[in-house]
């Protein structure tokens, strides 16, 4: 009887050490990987890191839009934002492309978590497609410039409306989720717990992001205005076609009245 209740009770112990064994093992590679207990296995840092990304992609975007309203007047700033865009959005498509890449991999973590809405996963494949045309085809026009008809004037243009349209969508259904997520991250409530895990990282990968976008956008404000002097006659402009007055004479009356 003592012999069988020893038995027993040296089996327990064993499932209970091989037990605390799998988990220390299991918490040593979450630790590892960036993970801390109770962050979602990564989850919440990946979502954390999309929404600081996308915070600052909406400041720029504006920014953007903003130079449009007066292209002729803000050529330079609008290539300067428009290029310094780049590293920002290559780190969104980044932490999203993770996300994806997880889920349809079978993560245990990210299959928990749940995909993005259906209209949103529907929406995905066109947003980075217009994205990466829009981005392209600008940086392509900033080289060569619109004389003979460059096409790509028209492929940009065009693209651009559709991107709109698109991101749109994408930023009016994720508004609201913007502040739960920033005020978890950086807010007092955040401060007051544990945080997720590589917080540190997740601000320096956005300010390298920053950084680079800046540099980039530095050195194409030549080829900004080398655009300007490979095309005297005209550029695109708030309402139209917009002349550019030429060195030492005065721009006559275009399509646009400009």
């Amino acid at each position: 009887m003592g012999y069988g209740s020893a038995r027993r009770l040296d089996w327990r112990d064993g499932d209970r050490a091989a037990s605390v064994s799998v988990t220390s093992t299991s918490r040593i590679l979450d630790e590892a990987r960036g993970h801390e207990p109770g962050d979602g296995h990564g989850t919440d840092g990946n979502e954390r890191l999309t929404a600081l990304t996308g915070t600052l992609l909406f400041v720029l975007l504006a920014a953007e839009g903003f130079t449009i309203l007066a292209l002729h007047n803000l050529l330079t700033a609008h290539v300067f934002i428009g290029v310094l865009l780049i590293p920002p959005i290559l780190l969104k498509l980044g932490s999203t492309g993770y996300r994806f890449t997880r889920y349809y991999r079978r993560d245990p973590a990210y299959r928990s978590a749940g995909p993005p809405a259906t209209p949103m996963r529907i929406l995905a494949p066109f947003l980075v497609l217009l994205t990466l045309v829009v981005f392209a085809s600008g940086v392509a026009l900033v080289i060569t410039g619109t004389r003979n008809g460059n096409p790509l004037l028209f492929i940009h243009k065009a693209s651009f409306i559709l991107w709109l349209v698109v991101a749109a969508l994408h930023i009016l259904y994720y508004l609201v989720r913007i502040p739960r997520i920033l005020g978890a991250e950086v807010g007092a409530a955040g401060r007051r717990r544990r945080g997720v895990a590589n917080r540190g990282l997740r601000f320096a990968a956005l300010a390298g992001a920053l950084i680079v976008g800046i540099g980039l956008g530095f050195a194409f404000i030549p080829l900004a205005h080398t655009w300007e002097r490979k095309n005297p006659q005209e550029h695109s402009g708030r309402a139209g076609t917009v002349p550019v007055a030429r060195a030492g004479t005065v721009a006559s009356r275009g399509p646009a009245g400009g």
